[in-house]
């Protein structure tokens, strides 16, 4: 299992998820990123962030 806090790299954000895989968490991510936050396109820079900031649960 993955898990991952929005607020880890969008301080202030509180959104949270617990993912069977990597794959599946981005995705999830990815949407958040385009409904919450406004971004069409993820950038390296915030994948990186992102990725960095993933942790394993369970």
């Amino acid at each position: 299992m993955k898990s991952f806090a929005c607020g880890d790299v969008v301080p202030g954000c509180e959104a949270r998820w617990v993912c069977s895989t990597e794959d599946e968490l981005l995705f999830t991510v990815a949407a958040h990123a385009a409904t919450a936050h406004g971004l069409a396109e993820v950038s390296p820079e915030l994948d990186q962030a992102v990725r960095a900031a993933i942790v394993t649960v369970g």
